[in-house]
C-alpha cells in the first residue's frame, strides 16, 4: 500500500463515521507524544529514504496530525478515532492500530472546532536540481460544512460554552434523580404546579436520557454519553439544572420536602398572590405509602385522638394533683363557681420580678417531691407554647414511631418556638437583654418597605439606623436593621437595652418610621419586652413614605419599667385555649415528652410537658409528624406530612392539653407551689 492509498483510506473512514455524528470531538492527548508515536510506529526498515529526509515526517503531515489526529466521534456511547482504518498492510496498519489504541485510551475533553473548510495539505509539488518534479502527497481531509463554524466567536469560546453544557448536563444526570422528576410530572398532569406545562416536554425528554445514563456503570461511559448528547439536547435541556425547574428538581431529590421544594419554585417563577390549586403530593406517592402501612400493620395506628389521663401510665408522670389523680382511677370533681371568678383576675406579672429561680432539673429532682399543688402563670408569652398530647385511637395499634409507645404531641399552630423574638435571633440580633424593642413585617403578604425602628433616650440620644451596631453609653444598641425584605421571609428590626444600671432614668420614646414606601400594603407588628413580660403590638395599615407610628413610651425610674402604649398592645388578659392569661391556672399532670417515658433516653429532644387543667386545644392538630416516624416510613415522608396534617384529631373529654417547653431553647415560666408553705418560683429552660 502507498502513502497515497493510506491517506485515501483515512479520507474514506473518516466520511462514513462523520455521515450522521452532528459534531466532532477531542481528546486529551501531547500532540507532541502523538507525532512521536505516529513515526516510531512504522515498522523498521518501511521508511523510504529520499535525500536526506523520511517520506512520511514532512511539517504538511505533522500539521495534520496535531489537528485533528485526537479528534473523534461518539456514536451510541461508543467512541470512534479517524485511525480505525481496516487495513492489512504492514506498513500502515501498524500505525493506524497504534494511533487508535493511544487515542482511545484518553478522556474526551472538548468538541473540535474549525473554522476552515479543510485540514491538511493535499499535495504539493518539489523541483530537483536535475529538473525532475517530484509531487508529495501529506494527510489531508476536506470537512463536510457541519464542521465547520463560520461565525465571529472564536475557537476557545466556543469550547468553552460546549463545555459548560456538558458540564451542566452531567450534573443533572448525576444530581437529579429519576423519582424527582416523575414527581414533578405528576404534579404538572394534576395542575399543581404552577406553569408546569411549560417544563412537560422538556422533563418528558430528560427523563429518557436519565435513565439510559443511570444503566452505564463506568465513569468513561457516562462521561462520553453526556458529551454525545449535550451538542443536541439544547440549551434549556443541557443546562436544566441552572432553570428554576433544576433548582425544584434538585431539591427533591435531595430529600426536602415537597412543599418546601415548590414553595422555593413557586417563590422564584410565581406571583405573589399565587394559590396553589391542589395538595403537593401524588397518587403514586399515596398508593405507595399506603400499601406500605398495610404491609406493615400501621393502618389503624393513623387514626389519632386527643390523649386523657386514662391512657398513660402513673409510672411516666412527674407530678399528679390529687384531682388527676382520682381521675387516673375513675373519679371526677368540679369547679367551685369561686374558682371560675377568680380566674377572671389579672395579676400584673411584674409582682414575681423578685421570685426564686431554678432550673427545670432542680424543680424535678427536689421541688416536684414535696408539692401537692402546682399552679403555672399562663402568660401571653407562652401563646406558642400551649401544646397537646396526642393518642392512637386504638390504645392496641403498634406504635409507628421511634420510641416504645403510640404518643405523640403538637405545639400550637403545628410549630414550636416560632416568634419574632426567633425571627431576631435568625437575624443575629439579641434577645436576652433588660429591655428588648422589635418589630416585624414582611410576613404576610409581599411587603419591601423599609421601615425602622426607632428610641429616642431620656438625654435625647436617638438610636436608629444612623449608628447601628455602635453600643450606647445606655447600653442600647440597634443590631438588626432590614433594608431590603427578602420575598417569604420576615423583616425585623431590634433595639435592645442590656444593662439597667446603665439606663438614664427618664422616658424612652419607640416608634416605628417608614423610611422607603415601595409598594407595601401592609403594616408592621411590634414587641416590647420588659421584666419578663412581652406587650405585642399590631398596625394593620400601610403606611406612608415618612409616616411615623409612635408604638410606645417606658419610663424607667431607676427601679421599675412602666409602660405607656400609644397602640393598642395584647398584654391585656386574653383567652388562650379556654384559658385566661396572666393568672395562675392549676396544673393537673407534669410529664416529659413520650421520646423520654419508660426512661427511653436520646430519642429526639426532651419536652417537659405542663397539662393545665380544663385547657381545651381550639385548633385542628397535626396527628403525627415526619421526624417521629420510623425509618421504614420516612421513604414516604412527603405523603405523611401531608396525611398527619390532614387527618382530623378526634375530641375527647378532658383532653391532655397545657404548655411545654423544649430542652434545647431558653424560656421560663412562674410556678406556685403549694405544699407545707406555697411559694412562687421561675423555672429556667
Amino acid at each position: 500500500m502507498s502513502f497515497e492509498n493510506f491517506k485515501s483510506e483515512i479520507q474514506k473512514h473518516f466520511k462514513e463515521m462523520t455521515k450522521t455524528a452532528t459534531h466532532l470531538f477531542e481528546v486529551e492527548v501531547d500532540k507532541d507524544e502523538m507525532w512521536k508515536l505516529y513515526l516510531d510506529s512504522f515498522p523498521a526498515g518501511t521508511n523510504k529514504v529520499f535525500r536526506e529526509r523520511t517520506e512520511h515526517d514532512c511539517s504538511c503531515c505533522r500539521h495534520f496530525i496535531k489537528n485533528i489526529g485526537n479528534a473523534v466521534v461518539i456514536k451510541d456511547n461508543v467512541v470512534h478515532s479517524i485511525w480505525d482504518l481496516e487495513i492489512n498492510d504492514t506498513t500502515y496498519a501498524p500505525v493506524a492500530k497504534a494511533l487508535s489504541e493511544y487515542i482511545k485510551s484518553k478522556a474526551v475533553t472538548n468538541v473540535w472546532i474549525s473554522k476552515y473548510g479543510s485540514v491538511g495539505t493535499d499535495w504539493n509539488n518539489e523541483s530537483l536540481n536535475d529538473g525532475r518534479i517530484i509531487k508529495w502527497n501529506h494527510l489531508y481531509i476536506k470537512l463536510p460544512e457541519k464542521f465547520v463554524d463560520r461565525s465571529n466567536r472564536s475557537e476557545g469560546d466556543l469550547q468553552g460554552s460546549y463545555r459548560a453544557t456538558r458540564n451542566v448536563f452531567k450534573r443533572s444526570l448525576d444530581e437529579i434523580s429519576e423519582e424527582s422528576i416523575l414527581v414533578v410530572l405528576e404534579l404538572i398532569s394534576q395542575n399543581s404546579l404552577y406553569k408546569g406545562d411549560e417544563w412537560k416536554d422538556v422533563l418528558t425528554k430528560f427523563l429518557e436520557y436519565k435513565r439510559n445514563y443511570d444503566v452505564l456503570t463506568t465513569a468513561e461511559e457516562k462521561s462520553n454519553y453526556a458529551w454525545e448528547h449535550s451538542v443536541v439536547v439544547g440549551e434549556v435541556i443541557g443546562r436544566i439544572r441552572n432553570h428554576s425547574m433544576g433548582t425544584l428538581l434538585v431539591d427533591i431529590s435531595e430529600g426536602i420536602e415537597l412543599d418546601v421544594a415548590v414553595r422555593k419554585y413557586e417563590a422564584i417563577v410565581a406571583p405573589e398572590n399565587y394559590k396553589r390549586p391542589k395538595a403537593i403530593f401524588t397518587k403514586k406517592m399515596l398508593e405507595e405509602a399506603k400499601k406500605t402501612v398495610s404491609d406493615l400493620g400501621y393502618m389503624e395506628s393513623m387514626e389519632r385522638r386527643f390523649a386523657t389521663l386514662d391512657d398513660i401510665s402513673i409510672n411516666n408522670i412527674i407530678f399528679a394533683h390529687r384531682e388527676a389523680k382520682k381521675k387516673m382511677v375513675g373519679q371526677s370533681s368540679g369547679m367551685n363557681a369561686f374558682d371560675d371568678m377568680e380566674k377572671e383576675i389579672a395579676i400584673n406579672p411584674k409582682k414575681f420580678s423578685k421570685v426564686d429561680e431554678v432550673s427545670i432539673d432542680d424543680f424535678v429532682k427536689n421541688i416536684i417531691p414535696i408539692a401537692d399543688k402546682l399552679e403555672v402563670f399562663l402568660e401571653n408569652k407562652h401563646a406558642a407554647n400551649m401544646v397537646s398530647l396526642i393518642a392512637p385511637a386504638n390504645k392496641e395499634s403498634a406504635t409507628m414511631f421511634k420510641w416504645n409507645n403510640g404518643f405523640s404531641w403538637a405545639y400550637t399552630g403545628n410549630i414550636t418556638d416560632s416568634s419574632m423574638r426567633e425571627n431576631v435571633k435568625s437575624a443575629g440580633g439579641c434577645v436576652d437583654g433588660v429591655l428588648r424593642f422589635s418589630i416585624q413585617w414582611n410576613d404576610g403578604e409581599y411587603n419591601p418597605n423599609d421601615f425602622d425602628a426607632h428610641c429616642i433616650e431620656p438625654k435625647g440620644t436617638h438610636i436608629y439606623y444612623g449608628n447601628k451596631r455602635m453600643v450606647h453609653p445606655s447600653s442600647g444598641m440597634l443590631d438588626v436593621d432590614i433594608i431590603n425584605p427578602d420575598r417569604n421571609r420576615p423583616a425585623v428590626e431590634n433595639i435592645i437595652y442590656t444593662h439597667k444600671n446603665k439606663m438614664p432614668t427618664g422616658i424612652y420614646q419607640m416608634y416605628v418610621h417608614c423610611y422607603s414606601n415601595n409598594g407595601g400594603k401592609s403594616g408592621f407588628k411590634a414587641e416590647i419586652e420588659l421584666d419578663g413580660q412581652i406587650y405585642e403590638f399590631t398596625y394593620n395599615k400601610s403606611l406612608r413614605q415618612g409616616e411615623r407610628i409612635n408604638v410606645a413610651n417606658v419610663m424607667w425610674d431607676g427601679n421599675n419599667f412602666v409602660i405607656s402604649e400609644k397602640l393598642p398592645s395584647s398584654c391585656s388578659t386574653k383567652n388562650i385555649w379556654n384559658l385566661t392569661t396572666n393568672s395562675f391556672v392549676p396544673v393537673s399532670v407534669v410529664m416529659y415528652s413520650p421520646n423520654y417515658w419508660d426512661e427511653q433516653k436520646g430519642i429526639g429532644h426532651k419536652h417537659y410537658f405542663f397539662m393545665l387543667k380544663e385547657c381545651i386545644n381550639s385548633e385542628n392538630p397535626n396527628g403525627f409528624y415526619n421526624e417521629f416516624l420510623k425509618e421504614e416510613l420516612l421513604q414516604h415522608k412527603r405523603v405523611f406530612e401531608a396525611l398527619g396534617s390532614k387527618m382530623s384529631v378526634e375530641n375527647v373529654d378532658d383532653q391532655l392539653s397545657g404548655i411545654g417547653f423544649s430542652s434545647t431553647k431558653r424560656n421560663d415560666v412562674l410556678v406556685k407551689v403549694i405544699g407545707a408553705s406555697e411559694r412562687v418560683i421561675r423555672i429556667k429552660f
